[in-house]
């Protein structure tokens, strides 16, 4: 019997997956910090994308939009979140493929992709799970490619730290609030990797990442 994959909702439980949209809007400057994250990743022209961990696809939506020649793909664990992503980018009228799978074992051969872009996933993973997931888009991306992530980092002052002790408890946050998605990027095989920047959330410090597969 297959074993079923165990993983943690977008909004941690599956009755608020169809809020995933607004609440995100009311508590986290999610378009601005996306777009800085979009902007960090310097897309180019006929590249091939991958949106890892995309939920409701306003990422992969926002990354063809900009760059319509590009090859946008999205990945997600959770088929009720896929769901909202289909009926969006119907709506939209673009070609953006959705696939089911798990950041930590990826269903794609290697060396197809150009970036992986993630937002708000590495924090649902297990330490195990966020040293799988960065190896996977080690072996996706072509020589030369990139991964960019915003996710939580380290606290920045004593209400982030006060934010991420609470929430550690119904999340996996710990590598996130001691800052070692780093050293996860580069014990996964990435080098040049940075973190570009820190933003204060109502739920503490977000950071943003850059790793570049040599």
């Amino acid at each position: 019997m297959e074993k079923k994959t165990r993983y943690i909702p977008a909004m941690h439980y599956h009755w608020l997956t169809p809020l995933y949209d607004p609440l995100l809007r009311w508590t986290v400057p999610d378009r601005k910090l996306k777009g800085v994250l979009l902007r960090q990743a310097g897309v180019q022209l006929g590249e091939t994308v991958l949106d890892l961990g995309c939920g409701t696809a306003t990422f992969a939506l926002e990354i063809k939009r900009l760059h319509p020649a590009s090859e946008v793909v999205g990945l997600d664990i959770d088929p009720r979140i896929l769901q909202i992503a289909r009926r969006k980018i119907l709506r939209a009228g673009v070609e953006i493929g959705l696939h089911l799978g798990d950041a930590a074992q990826l269903p794609y051969p290697d060396q197809i992709f150009d970036r992986v872009i993630s937002s708000f996933v590495f924090h649902h993973l297990t330490s195990e799970d966020k040293l799988r997931a960065a190896g996977e888009a080690f072996r996706i991306l072509r020589p030369g490619g990139e991964l960019h992530v915003l996710d939580f980092g380290k606290p920045h002052n004593g209400y982030a730290r006060l934010v991420s002790y609470l929430v550690r408890w119904v999340e996996e946050l710990m590598d996130n609030v001691r800052g070692q998605l780093p050293e996860i990027f580069r014990a996964a095989g990435f080098s040049l990797v940075e973190e570009r920047g820190r933003y204060a959330t109502l739920f503490g410090t977000v950071a943003l990442y850059s790793a570049r597969k040599i």
